[in-house]
């Protein structure tokens, strides 16, 4: 067995939220040492978002922050303190990347811009992820996933055709391109700083790789001036193509029809009711002009069968189909047990915890051997300030004293 990929790589992590904190803790669980920085006086908003363990509130109870901080060391400082600057400059020495994701001008009121930070390692890979960059009309803008899915568009594309735009939330800007851009960025500086021993600096504007999600829109109006509009689950190239009720309390499946022969399973598996039957539905333009009229009959003809038997029997004749899964199913799901996608780490407060696994498999290194379950807030101050800093104990009381260390 081979050390984790990032073993030895070290991370002056100052972001916090969504994205960044989801860009490091990739980092993290691949083997990087993430030092978390925090501070008691401005708490990581995630800490206190539910859901709580048990549903008792509490800084380290959140499963939201657990899940995008694991693998993670804490060290909580108060920036504003005149002594802070010092003790970060002795961890950016030992550091290969420092990364944030606070509007322009944050990092530089602590005295950590660039510049500044280059002048303390010449090699570091600096990392800025802002919502819209650090230069143009629109760059002292907050905001946060659920923001950027909007200014982008990606809002106004989501939802039932004549309703009001639905949205996803943070989830696709906060978990998909973002701190995947910025991670897949993060290594090509690593390696090119292994290859040459430059340093970079990489700035992620977090509504550009958003827009990356909408390409096919993008390509609509500059090739055909056609703004595209929401369409729910509709596709416009097969039908049926939706989610349809089945027999219990909320339970439904997707199936796409993409092929004249998913039509012919379908209609197979479903005893071959007489309404299939229809010659104009035999093939997919005959179905899309009547797609209304083929989800309304669907309606009626699954509302018998269990969700998981009808997913099964469409899957067994080669018809894409899935159930519309709770959190409950997904945790008991026998495909992601199998994989062991699910990792129960011991956290300190909220004892043995579910975690999420890599989305991918390095089979040299497991990742259960190396991952940990997300810090108590300011966890590792001490441990970092002697093993790292190389603080005496009488240092850091003093430290901790006069406000530096919180």
């Amino acid at each position: 067995m081979t050390r984790p990929a990032l073993a030895g790589i070290r991370v002056t992590d100052f972001t916090w939220i969504g994205a960044g904190s989801y860009t490091t803790k990739m980092l993290a669980d691949a083997g990087a040492d993430v030092v978390k920085i925090e501070s008691i006086g401005r708490i990581d908003s995630l800490r206190l978002a539910a859901p709580y363990k048990d549903g008792v509130e509490g800084l380290n109870r959140s499963g939201y922050f657990a899940d995008r901080n694991s693998s993670k060391r804490s060290l909580t400082l108060n920036m504003k303190h005149k002594r802070a600057l010092e003790l970060v400059t002795r961890l950016i020495r030992q550091s290969d990347v420092i990364a944030n994701n606070f509007t322009p001008g944050v990092m530089e009121r602590f005295g950590l811009g660039y510049d500044a930070v280059r002048a303390i390692k010449p090699d570091i890979i600096y990392l800025a992820m802002s919502m819209q960059g650090s230069s143009g009309p629109q760059k002292d803008f907050l905001g946060y996933g659920a923001t950027m899915a909007a200014v982008t568009g990606i809002q106004q594309l989501t939802g039932l055709p004549g309703r009001v735009p639905a949205g996803t939330g943070t989830n696709y800007p906060d978990h998909i391109p973002n701190p995947c851009h910025a991670t897949f960025a993060l290594l090509a500086a690593l390696r090119h700083r292994r290859r040459t021993g430059q340093g970079q600096r990489i700035e992620v504007a977090q509504t550009e790789p958003t827009v990356a999600l909408l390409g096919t829109a993008v390509l609509d109006y500059t090739v055909n001036g056609h703004i595209q509009q929401p369409r729910g689950n509709d596709h416009p190239d097969a039908a049926p193509h939706g989610v349809y009720p089945c027999s219990g309390k909320d339970r439904w499946i997707a199936i796409s029809v993409m092929t004249d022969a998913h039509w012919a399973a379908l209609q197979s598996v479903l005893g071959d009711p007489a309404w299939m039957n229809e010659a104009a539905y035999q093939h997919t333009a005959g179905r899309l002009a009547n797609r209304a009229l083929i989800n309304a009959h669907l309606h009626e003809q699954t509302l018998s069968w269990d969700h998981k038997t009808l997913m099964q029997k469409l899957q067994a004749r080669g018809v894409p189909a899935g159930t519309v899964n709770d959190a409950a199913d997904i945790i008991g799901d026998e495909q992601l047990a199998h994989r062991g996608h699910w990792l129960t780490l011991p956290h300190p407060e909220m004892g043995p915890s579910l975690y999420n696994a890599q989305p991918f498999r390095a089979l040299c290194h497991p990742v259960e051997s190396s991952a940990r379950p997300a810090p108590l807030l300011g966890q590792h101050t001490r441990e970092i300030c002697s093993s790292l800093l190389g603080l005496s104990d009488v240092e850091i009381e003093q430290l901790a004293s006069e406000g530096a260390l919180t």
